[in-house]
């Protein structure tokens, strides 16, 4: 791997944010190449990984993560990790007298992370031939190998019900700094409220989160910033505050993206517990836009209110919303490319250079949209799958906030990933008519950025093409219809009747950021929803903790005049009292 490159600390915040970076982080892995031979891959690896060495002098690569999460999250899941032990060491025991061993029966392993287990020690699986290689990165086998003989065994691996945490599906080393177990006060060991977690970062979690962060940082030869996956709905968005808070202090001029994570639904949910959702998005939502280059929240929820409507459909997927493994990895597609722009190997984008198009005049709120996958007919080209969907853009929400219907945006960021092996532009016979104007374009750039002016006539508009797809390999969920193809390519005609659909190994992905007029509806409902009740009456132990009510309501006051930065061209005009009372 190159050592000349803009590194990115990530920080994973929370146990929904876990699942989604353990998604994103596999489809990482799975486009490694560990082989000096090949060709350089098209996005650099080495942004999001460290190159590291075991005592047995195997190179490994592991990523540049801090992930918090409470105790429980991590299962069989060691904190420290298995990648640099040693063995245990006795010579330190002196006790001559008799002991008493109280040994707890650990959680019983899934088959896939049995599998890894069998492949970290070299051991050959029954289900194929198997010949472990000297280069590894556990120390034993060779991971372009562990890849391919993963891939060959996908369909055994159905983890629906057994999935519990985020760990249960982690198929990546994580270096001993990696993981940080917090303990909340209390017997629930729960972050069920935003001044929770605003006042846990002090003490020794603060100077742990410290020591980590200049250990990732002081290796870095150019740090470009930092990417932050925070839960939104619970607790965590008040620790999340504090730490981009303290990034926005101590990194000053590096980039801080923020995203924020809600999943479609919460196991256990009350009235109560839904109230403090709603809450926690609220503030969260103001204080970490205050402290990131910009904030973009992500979920598959139809809306952050106590009542959202359905969950964003995707045409291609077959995903149940309820279940965390599901949506996490639909976001974390989503996620692989809205954050490839600041990863290639070439044409690079710094993360200033993308908040400073998105996040204009104060407006640092973004929302995103997603094709997942990107409807392409194998075979075809980019303006044949482009003018199949003239009618409607093939985005769905991925913030629940609907697209505006008048065309009109701010600034906007567009990526196509994965259209590898298909024609970016049409290959007509010299002197046949267009049957489009897309057809008639001569670069995939030009292509791309007529289609969404067709739809956004004046926006200012960025974007990014990058051939390579997501790689899919075990255990992410085959959650795709019988239309796709092994690339996540659409089918001309779906599998015969007695014949399993193919196991989809990569996808391509089209995203969309937006800063626009769309997210005025979307902040000030958020808005309505915790300014509609006294928070003292029917939410007392919300501010047990903090915060203070005086400062609730000024946080109620940021997103008000949050929420009108998009309502007018410029931001932070206020409004006569007439038109606030037309509002109400």
């Amino acid at each position: 791997m190159s050592s000349l490159c803009r590194e990115v600390v990530t920080l994973q915040l929370g146990h929904y944010s876990n699942f989604v970076g353990t998604h994103w982080w596999n489809l990482q892995d799975a486009s490694l190449s560990y082989d000096p031979e090949s060709p350089p891959c098209e996005v650099q690896s080495d942004v999001v990984f460290r190159e590291g060495q075991t005592l047995g002098g195997h190179v490994t690569y592991t990523p540049r993560l801090i992930a918090m999460d409470l105790k429980g999250s991590l299962r069989t899941l060691r904190q420290q990790g298995s990648l640099y032990e040693s063995g245990k060491d006795t010579s330190a025991v002196t006790w001559e007298g008799s002991v008493m061993m109280h040994e707890e029966s650990p959680p019983v392993k899934n088959s896939f992370l049995e599998d890894l287990d069998k492949l970290d020690k070299g051991e050959i699986l029954a289900e194929a031939d198997f010949s472990p290689q000297p280069q590894c990165l556990a120390g034993s086998v060779n991971v372009d190998t562990v890849n391919n003989h993963l891939a060959r065994i996908q369909k055994s691996y159905r983890l629906e019900g057994s999935v519990k945490v985020w760990s249960d599906f982690l198929r990546i080393h994580l270096h001993p700094r990696t993981i940080s177990v917090v303990h909340p006060d209390g017997v629930s060991n729960r972050l069920e409220a935003f001044g929770q977690g605003d006042s846990l970062l002090q003490g020794s979690v603060l100077e742990e989160l410290e020591d980590k962060l200049h250990f990732f940082v002081e290796e870095c030869d150019y740090l470009q910033g930092f990417q932050v996956l925070c839960d939104l709905a619970d607790g965590f968005a008040g620790l999340g505050s504090k730490v981009t808070e303290m990034l926005h202090d101590s990194y000053s001029g590096r980039g801080i993206l923020t995203f924020g994570l809600a999943p479609v639904s919460h196991p256990d949910s009350t009235p109560v517990k839904d109230l403090y959702h709603l809450l926690n998005c609220t503030l969260g939502t103001v204080h970490m836009a205050n402290h990131s280059s910009f904030f973009c929240p992500l979920t598959l929820r139809g809306g952050l209110g106590r009542r959202p409507s359905s969950p964003s459909a995707f045409p291609h997927l077959c995903y149940d919303p309820s279940l965390w493994y599901h949506s996490s990895s639909v976001l974390a597609l989503a996620l692989d490319a809205i954050t490839v722009a600041y990863r290639l190997r070439n044409n690079s984008i710094p993360m200033w250079q993308m908040a400073d198009t998105l996040a204009v005049s104060g407006r640092k709120v973004v929302t995103a949209y997603g094709a997942v996958p990107f409807p392409m007919m194998h075979g075809t080209s980019l303006p044949d799958a482009l003018s199949a969907c003239a009618d409607a853009l093939p985005w769905r929400p991925l913030s629940a906030c609907p697209e505006a219907g008048d065309g009109r945006c701010y600034g906007q960021w567009a990526t196509l990933k994965g259209f590898e092996g298909q024609k970016l532009i049409s290959s007509l016979a010299s002197g046949t008519k267009a049957p489009t104007p897309l057809h008639s374009l001569h670069s995939g750039e030009d292509i791309l950025a007529s289609y969404i002016r067709s739809f956004y006539p004046s926006a200012p508009l960025a974007l990014q093409l990058v051939s390579a797809p997501s790689k899919l390999t075990p255990p992410f969920p085959q959650i795709f219809s019988q239309s796709l193809d092994a690339q996540g390519f659409l089918q001309s005609q779906p599998p015969p009747p007695g014949f399993p659909p193919p196991v989809v190994s990569s996808l391509p992905v089209m995203t969309s950021l937006q800063s626009g007029p769309a997210l005025d509806p979307w902040l000030s409902e958020l808005h309505r929803g915790a300014s509609a009740f006294d928070i003292r009456r029917v939410a007392p132990s919300f501010l047990s903790q903090g915060p203070e009510v005086a400062d609730y309501q000024e946080a109620l006051e940021q997103l008000r005049l949050l929420a009108w930065c998009y309502r007018d061209d410029s931001c932070g005009v206020m409004r006569s009292s007439s038109e606030e009372d037309d509002d109400d």
